[in-house]
Parts: structure tokens; C-alpha cells; sequence
């Protein structure tokens, strides 16, 4: 079902998410994480390549270790900031699916290459 201008779509599979992002639609630095992602770092924070619980459902459900998350850094904040990206997959390194999100888990939107 679609809501307002294909903004949210949900689905039977229990969760919700805005409509997807390409990849070159990123902010530059997430461009760039989505790189270091790839070829398996280096990681400039060290929270980077942990475990996402996915306690919010937003993301499909999976077991526990499925998915990790890393910093997308936001230009003038001297902290982690709110920005993610959220990878899925049985390998870190080629991962099924990665999301954005610039809100800090509360929304999502799927990485199209």
C-alpha cells in the first residue's frame, strides 16, 4: 500500500520504510562509507561493524548478527551524529541489503545500487 507520494511503503512482512535511496543520492559521506563497507574498512569509529538489533522493526526480520551498522558522519557535529548505514547479509564484506537512515533508527531507506 502506498501513502502520499510513494513516501512510506509497507508490507505483510510486519515492517515500513520509505521508498528506496540510490546510492549516488547519498550524501558524500555516505557514498564513502558505503565504500569503506565494501572493501572492510578502515573504520575511522570504533562502534563501526557492530551488531544492529533491529529493535525498532524497521528492517526485515532476521536473527540476531544479521545485520551491523556503521557511521555515516554528519559535516560540523563532533560526535557519531544520527546518520547510519545498516548492512544485512551472511558476509560483512558483500552484504544482501544496506539501508540509510539520517534519523537515528527511526526510518529507513533501502540502498539501490
Amino acid at each position: 500500500m502506498r501513502f502520499l507520494a510513494g513516501l512510506f511503503l509497507a508490507c505483510a512482512c510486519g515492517f515500513a520504510q520509505a521508498a528506496d535511496i540510490a546510492r549516488a543520492a547519498l550524501p558524500p559521506e555516505g557514498q564513502a562509507a558505503l565504500a569503506r563497507i565494501e572493501a572492510g574498512g578502515p573504520f575511522p569509529y570504533q562502534r563501526d561493524g557492530v551488531v544492529f538489533g533491529n529493535f525498532e522493526k524497521q528492517l526485515p526480520l532476521e536473527r540476531r548478527g544479521y545485520y551491523r551498522e556503521y557511521t555515516v558522519p554528519t559535516p560540523g557535529v563532533r560526535h557519531r551524529g544520527a546518520r547510519r548505514i545498516v548492512c544485512g547479509g551472511r558476509e560483512v564484506r558483500r552484504p544482501d541489503a544496506c539501508w540509510y537512515t539520517a534519523d537515528h533508527y527511526r526510518s529507513f531507506r533501502k540502498i539501490a545500487e
